[in-house]
Parts: structure tokens; C-alpha cells; sequence
């Protein structure tokens, strides 16, 4: 029995050898890093240079950074009580907070006329569409694009963004977000003061050096072309998949996307149909948004798109990364391709009868 593919990083990475080895490295230190003795300073320490790990990797001043327990909470430090306008192609974590005003086309681009009250994704996660960034935008989800796509947040234009560990093969259950200096953000999270007074609580030391050493490997492998060769792998399995099927809709194909990830569609083939047939064949891929995933209803990007419900429905995503192996992706291909054919002769018999 072959061994299982995981081919769903988008929803979250595996874990790096990097970020394991900082963690278990941090959960020896004994301190509390607001302390002052020689523990707490160790501690400190660990939390500081996770901080400038990140800051190099994102572009941006340590200064800058400050450490969350995720994207969604970074999203609501960053946008709760400022109206701003996003497109409903937004994580929901952005889209609970914003006025979904925004339209989005049939290529997934988003106009922004006025950016200093508008939230923008650098990256979609499930279609994996990039959004061109205006100068002056309020704030960015970087989550999707950090570590695979080349970014700068210091001349991006943007003026606060976030990340999450655990989607460039950090930890899960802690994030980050970076702002440009002189912003003032109301604390969410209040107490002892932590964060230079912007999010108070005890900071997760383990989690947090897992960050830092992740968001260091992860831009090493962006600097020498891991994910080149991602995108080469992921463009081999869509024509795999479109000459067994030349009709397959392949969502954003011949739009800037993602490296790392393909989402298509045969409507009528409910896509968490697909994913259970897949899962049963030893493949483990998604409808969507992890967050979104298992909720039976169309995918709000797809249609914010235009794409009509039954489409919208039927979307089957894969995303893959620089351990991806050529063989195992093609040997999904071919587990799609039986499923599909296995379908289309059921679909047809019970027609002719």
C-alpha cells in the first residue's frame, strides 16, 4: 500500500526541520521574558531574535513586528473599528471586519480606488490569483504569498500586514503583523503590556521561535528557486490533467498565481465529493479554505468571481510544496483521472437509461 501524499499546504505546511529544532531549543529556556533576571533575559532573547528573523525575511524593521497567536487576530488588531473596504476574495478573517464593497473580476483582480481605506490579499489560498498591491493600501493579508512569492513589506507601499507561521512551515497557533512606523493601533489584547503595549499576554516563546527560524528558511529557499521548480511541478500536473480532460476548468490559469498551487473545477462533480474519493485513494487535498472547508455551500472567492453555484461547488483544490515529490503528484493525477472517468461513465449510463 503506497504511502500517503499530503497535497494540501496551503491550508497549513509541514513543518520545517529549522523551525522543530528552534522550538525545541526554546523549551528549555526556563524564563518569563518580561523578567529581568537571567532567565527572563533568555527568554527574551529568544523572542527578540525570532523577531528580527522575521523582519529580515518580511522586508521590514524589528521594530515593526509585532508577534500574535495567528493571522486572524493580527486581522482584527489591524482592521477592528477602521471601515475599510475589501472584496469578499478576502479571508473571512479580513472580511468580518470590512465593508465588502470591493468588486472582484473574472480574473480575480480587485480594483482599489482608494487604498488608504482598503484591506487587499498579496495572494488568494484557494485559487492562488496575485493581487497588484497599491501604494498607500491600508492593510495587507500577506499570508498566502509570504515565503513563496518575492515581497519587501518596506517598499510594498502597504501600511500594515500579517502573517501565520504555519503556512511557510512554522508552528501552528501563532502569527505576526508588521506595520510601518508611526501607526497607532488600538490594542485588542490588554493587560501586562507586552508587545511594546500593542497585544498584551505572555509571549508564546516556543511558537514564536518557530516562527522566526521558519520565516529564515523559507526565504532561503525563495532566494535559490525552490519555488521555480514548485511551479514548474504544479504546471506539469495541470497539463496531465487537462489532456486526459480538455475541458477542465483550471480557475485563474494564464493570471499571476501562486507557485504552489491549482484550483479547477468539473461542475456537478461536488468538490467535497472529490476530496472524500481522493482521501480514500491516499491524498489529501481541499474544496477551498481550510477555514471554510466542510461547510456545505459554494465558495464565496469563486463566486465573488462570477462563477456560477454549481461551479463554485465544484472546485477541487491542490497545493503542493518544495518536498512535493514529481511522482507522487502525478500519481494523484492518475487517481483523479480513474475517479473522473469512473463518474463520467456512471453519469452517462444512467442518462441512456
Amino acid at each position: 500500500m503506497s504511502a500517503r501524499v499530503y497535497l494540501d499546504w496551503n491550508a497549513t505546511a509541514p513543518l520545517r526541520a529549522e523551525a522543530r529544532v528552534a522550538m525545541l531549543a526554546a523549551m528549555d529556556v526556563v524564563g518569563n521574558p518580561s523578567s529581568v533576571h537571567a532567565e527572563g533575559r533568555a527568554a527574551r532573547a529568544v523572542v527578540e531574535r525570532a523577531r528580527e528573523q522575521l523582519a529580515e525575511a518580511l522586508g521590514a524593521a524589528a521594530a515593526d513586528i509585532v508577534f500574535t497567536s495567528g493571522a486572524t487576530e493580527a486581522a482584527a488588531l489591524a482592521l477592528a473599528g477602521r471601515d475599510l473596504q475589501c472584496a469578499m476574495v478576502e479571508h473571512e478573517c479580513v472580511t468580518a471586519w470590512c465593508e465588502a464593497e470591493l468588486d472582484a473580476g473574472a480574473d480575480g483582480k480587485v480594483a482599489v480606488e482608494d487604498p488608504t481605506n482598503s484591506a487587499l490579499q498579496l495572494a488568494n489560498g484557494e485559487t492562488g490569483i496575485i493581487q497588484d498591491l497599491p501604494e498607500g493600501l491600508a492593510v495587507s493579508d500577506l499570508v498566502q504569498g509570504f515565503g513563496k512569492l518575492p515581497f519587501g513589506f518596506d517598499w510594498s507601499g502597504v501600511s500594515i500586514g500579517f502573517v501565520s507561521a504555519h503556512k511557510f512551515g512554522g508552528p501552528k497557533g501563532v502569527g505576526a503583523l508588521v506595520m510601518k512606523q508611526g501607526i497607532d493601533l488600538l490594542p485588542r489584547m490588554r493587560g501586562g503590556g507586552q508587545e511594546m503595549g500593542r497585544r498584551s499576554g505572555t509571549e508564546n516563546v516556543i511558537g514564536i521561535a518557530g516562527l522566526g527560524a521558519a520565516a529564515a528558511a523559507a526565504r532561503r529557499d525563495l532566494d535559490n528557486g525552490r519555488w521555480d521548480e514548485v511551479a514548474a511541478l504544479r504546471d506539469r500536473l495541470e497539463s496531465r490533467l487537462l489532456d486526459a480532460v480538455p475541458d477542465l476548468a483550471i480557475i485563474g490559469r494564464g493570471q499571476k498565481r501562486l507557485p504552489n498551487v491549482t484550483c479547477f473545477a468539473v461542475p456537478g462533480w461536488k468538490g467535497e465529493t472529490q476530496v472524500m474519493q481522493m482521501d480514500l485513494a491516499g491524498f489529501a487535498v481541499s474544496a477551498g479554505s481550510a477555514c471554510s472547508s466542510g461547510k456545505v455551500r459554494p465558495s464565496k472567492v469563486l463566486r465573488a468571481m462570477g462563477l456560477d453555484d454549481v461551479t463554485a461547488s465544484s472546485a477541487l483544490r491542490v497545493s503542493i510544496g518544495p518536498d512535493t515529490k514529481e511522482g507522487d503528484l502525478m500519481r494523484f493525477a492518475d487517481a483523479w483521472i480513474k475517479a473522473h472517468q469512473r463518474r463520467a461513465a456512471t453519469t452517462g449510463a444512467a442518462a441512456a437509461g
